[in-house]
């Protein structure tokens, strides 16, 4: 017995785009299926939630212009009851729209117009952060564990959702706790590859990481910045 390709494509991912430009939607479901994912497809905002519930995708490509209801408030209602990575699209190289793309829980950012074979690159590697890693003990920060297998982080007694890029870098700095990371390093950790100006994006995910883990996010005990180099995790002693 081999694998015929239907059978090969069958396995891959599902992936939602969401895009209120058809033809934008056609270029990329054919650099996705080519490449062996499922695609499914949604034109506005409302219609984005309503396939996401019914699909459950393994990854969204958003884009932010929508009719309906905007990227950003898909993504506001998604990440109520979903950490589903999201790729967002954006048409404006503008700075606010992706720290609020990201700060709302988005993964990764393309900005139009765009080459399908980057997306596609920055589709493998969102999913790659997805796959469950292989046994191993979890990692103990003080009140931190973080459980690489089951894709789990706790801090004591509360269970703490993060999304796929959050989840990525604190493992990276769980790894090798008091090691300070730069953002291109991280970058080079999570994504494999750091892309042109994408750097400051692990601010916002390094923000979200620490409204989530920190009991002050203003003055955290976990996740430190040490100014002008970048950031490493602590134990989460009160200093």
């Amino acid at each position: 017995m081999y694998n015929t390709s239907h059978e090969v494509q069958s396995m891959k991912e599902k992936i939602l785009i969401v895009d209120d430009d058809r033809h934008i939607v056609d270029i990329v479901r054919a650099y996705l299926e080519k490449d062996g994912y499922r695609v499914v497809a949604a034109y506005d905002g409302r219609e984005a939630l309503e396939v996401a519930a019914k699909e459950r995708p393994a990854l969204l490509i958003l884009d932010l212009m929508l009719p309906e209801l905007s990227g950003w408030d898909v993504m506001r209602s998604l990440r109520q009851t979903s950490q589903v990575p999201v790729i967002m699209l954006t048409a404006r190289d503008d700075p606010t729209d992706k720290v609020v793309g990201l700060e709302l829980g988005g993964d990764d950012y393309v900005v139009k117009p765009f080459d399908p074979k980057e997306l596609l690159a920055r589709v493998r590697a969102v999913l790659r952060r997805t796959q469950p890693a292989g046994p191993r003990a979890p990692i103990s920060v003080g009140q931190l564990v973080i459980d690489a297998g089951r894709r789990e982080v706790w801090v004591g007694e509360k269970r703490v959702d993060l999304t796929a890029t959050e989840f990525a870098i604190l493992l990276v700095l769980a790894r090798h706790p008091g090691m300070v990371y730069t953002r291109l390093q991280l970058l080079e950790e999570v994504q494999g590859e750091a892309y042109a100006g994408y750097e400051r994006a692990i601010d916002s995910h390094i923000k979200n990481l620490r409204r989530k883990l920190e009991p002050d996010p203003q003055q955290p005990r976990y996740v430190v910045t040490l100014h002008g180099v970048g950031y490493r995790l602590e134990g989460g002693d009160v200093s």
